[in-house]
C-alpha cells in the first residue's frame, strides 16, 4: 500500500504543478497586445499542451486515490464515527480541484475563441486558488483536525 500512496503523492504533486502554472500563462495571455499574434499563438500552444498534460496527470492521481480510499475503507473505523470528518472535507477539496481544472479548460477555450477575458490582475488572484486547495488538503490529511 505504501507504493500506491507514494505514486499517488507523485501524481498529485505533478497535477498541481500544472494547476499552478497554467493560470500564469493566462496572466501572460491577458497582457499580450492585440497586434502580437505570434506571441499569443505561442502562449496558447503552451497553455493547450500544459492543460492536456495536467488533465492526464489527474487521472492516475484520482485512480490511485480511489484505490487508497477503497483499501483503507476496509479497516475498522476508517471513515466512520467522530474524528473522521477530515476525510469528507478532503473529498470536497478534491472535487474543488477538479472544478478548478475544468474552469481552467473553460478559460482556455475562451482565449482560443478570442472572447473577452478577465484582467491579468484577476488571473493573478485566480492563480492562488490551487495553493489554497492544496494547503487545506495537506493539512487535512496530515493533521486530521476533525
Amino acid at each position: 500500500m505504501l507504493w500506491v500512496k507514494s505514486f499517488h503523492i507523485v501524481f498529485v504533486a505533478s497535477w498541481f504543478a500544472g494547476l499552478f502554472y497554467l493560470p500564469r500563462i493566462f496572466v501572460n495571455l491577458a497582457l499580450v497586445a492585440p497586434q502580437s499574434g505570434a506571441e499569443r499563438q505561442r502562449l496558447l500552444l503552451m497553455a493547450r499542451k500544459l492543460y492536456r498534460f495536467t488533465a492526464l496527470l489527474s487521472v492516475p492521481a484520482l485512480g490511485l486515490g480511489l484505490w487508497l480510499w477503497i483499501a483503507y475503507w476496509s479497516l475498522p473505523g476508517f471513515g466512520q464515527g467522530p474524528g473522521n470528518l477530515w476525510l469528507y472535507v478532503k473529498l470536497v477539496m478534491v472535487a474543488l480541484a477538479f472544478a478548478y481544472q475544468h474552469a481552467c479548460g473553460s478559460l482556455l477555450r475562451k482565449f482560443e475563441a478570442g472572447a473577452a477575458s478577465p484582467s491579468h490582475i484577476w488571473f493573478r488572484w485566480f492563480n492562488e486558488v490551487p495553493v489554497v486547495i492544496l494547503t487545506v488538503t495537506v493539512v487535512l490529511v496530515v493533521v486530521k483536525p476533525f
